[in-house]
């Protein structure tokens, strides 16, 4: 089906559903459209706190601190965030970010990339919905020069020769780059470089001498700039909350086909893409019922972290994300904790707060972590483990040696009978393990294992390879 015919269909569907809803609305009981209510803000979640991401990020009028800049631009980050960064929690020390919001809606924009060379990078992009759309990257072997046309909702035309279409099934939508670095200084500016050859123009220009202007910031987005997005959501009511949704459903973010069967449900509350809830339509015992429909949904959406994801030798092995099909809570739950995800074939991210005897990990004990010859993590891309406390997010341990990740690229010695013996402690375990070595805080902390490009034939984490390869147990050395 082209995309005009799907926006035809979606349409349709709204159209129906409007008519439909008038009836059903006035003869819902109060617990049905209690129920429906509640998995619509669970249904809604991801869509809801990737626009307020989105508005916060880019109702700028140039690139700020913080990955904030305007739309259609890459903004840049071209070094490691230092010990005391309070950004965006569990901050990573192993590829630097480009990120680019795109408006796809007026008509398609080029993205462009120079030739990477050898070089681990990854371009994963999301629709308004959270979803992966492509994740180009190392592991589809797109090294070289590429252009990307990247469509909106409906758009119809050739697509111009050397260009690969991307299409997006939302107006707005999200380019986070990733690019390996080493943190020396000279691989700084060798990323940099490449960094400064990531392009978007709009379709009308490529080819053309082009300047880019920013679009005008808006001053009344209708929420808090500075707020956390999930706090900002929090502070919607069940109508405001709603309102918006149904806004962006029949707007930038029309809802996908497999997502009829939801959409017909919230047509009964009078939740309908692109026309305005009115709570006070449903009578008196139903409006009662939605007043407390944001904190029940939101228990749910939190209730499912416990149940998410399994366990390996104390380490946490999460869920799949990047791809939901009608899996609404489990979207909701990765925009909650670990917006916007990558694909687990691009990504894994295992971690751990205990040691081989369940006890919290913590500074005031020395651990060890050991790979059996032949058992580091497999993986084509790369791999590492950051560490991390717990203050209200996850950040980095400030240490003398500003050192907040070991991996293959602190060259660790290996012991003699082929294994490799990872330290997480306090003070040094000594001058020649320190290669070895993570400092930990003098208080709890969080060990995450970051694996890139994980292999998908055995051994393996991803459950393509069964899950053959499990993370090694953080052992208490007593």
């Amino acid at each position: 089906m082209s995309p005009l015919s799907m926006t035809n269909l979606l349409l349709s569907l709204v159209v129906g559903v409007s008519i439909f809803s008038a009836a059903a609305q006035a003869q819902v009981s109060a617990d049905e459209a209690r129920q429906i209510a509640v998995d619509a803000y669970i249904y809604g979640y991801s869509l809801i706190t990737t626009e307020v991401t989105r508005v916060q990020m880019t109702n700028v009028d140039k690139v700020e601190g913080g990955l904030r800049g305007p739309m259609n631009q890459f903004i840049n980050v071209k070094r490691y965030p230092p010990g005391d960064y309070r950004g965006v929690s569990a901050p990573n020390a192993d590829t630097l970010y480009s990120v680019a919001w795109l408006d796809v809606g007026a008509e398609p924009m080029v993205f462009s990339h120079a030739d990477m060379g050898d070089r681990y990078f990854l371009f994963p992009m999301y629709s308004l919905w959270m979803p992966v759309i492509e994740s180009p990257g190392k592991r589809d072997g797109t090294g070289k020069a590429t252009n990307y046309l990247v469509t909106g909702p409906g758009w119809s035309g050739d697509v111009p020769a050397g260009m690969q279409q991307v299409k997006s099934p939302t107006r707005y939508m999200l380019i986070l780059g990733r690019t390996y670095a080493d943190g020396t200084e000279a691989d700084y500016k060798a990323v940099n470089a490449l960094q400064a050859q990531y392009k978007i123009v709009p379709l009308s220009a490529y080819g053309k001498p082009f300047t880019y202007k920013a679009p005008p910031v808006d001053p009344n987005p209708g929420f808090s700039m500075t707020d956390k997005p999930q706090a900002v959501i929090d502070a919607m009511d069940t109508a405001a909350y709603f309102n918006m949704l149904a806004r962006l459903m029949g707007s930038s973010a029309p809802p996908a086909a497999e997502d009829a069967p939801i959409v017909a449900k919230m047509a009964k509350i009078g939740l309908v893409p692109g026309k305005a809830f009115d709570i006070s339509k449903l009578d008196s015992a139903a409006q009662a019922a939605l007043k407390d429909v944001p904190k029940v949904a939101s228990e749910k959406i939190f209730a499912q972290k416990a149940l998410s994801g399994y366990k390996q030798n104390g380490w946490l092995i999460p869920s799949a994300a990047g791809a939901y099909g009608t899996d609404y809570l489990q979207r909701a739950l990765i925009a909650a904790f670990g917006w916007p995800a990558n694909l687990p074939e691009d990504a894994v991210y295992p971690y751990t707060t205990v040691d081989s005897e369940a006890n919290t990990l913590s500074g005031a004990n020395k651990y060890a972590l050991t790979f059996a010859k032949g058992q580091t993590p497999p993986v084509n891309g790369f791999w590492s483990i950051t560490m991390y406390f717990d203050d209200g997010g996850w950040w980095f341990v400030p240490n003398d040696l500003n050192k907040f990740t070991v991996s293959m690229r602190d060259n660790p010695k290996f012991n003699a009978d082929g294994s490799l013996t990872l330290y997480f402690q306090h003070e040094s375990p000594g001058k020649e393990k320190e290669a070895n070595w993570l400092p930990a805080p003098k208080g709890d902390f969080i060990l995450m294992m970051r694996m890139y490009w994980p292999k998908t034939g055995s051994p393996s984490i991803l459950p393509s390879g069964k899950g053959t390869w499990r993370p090694p147990v953080v052992t208490q050395v007593k």
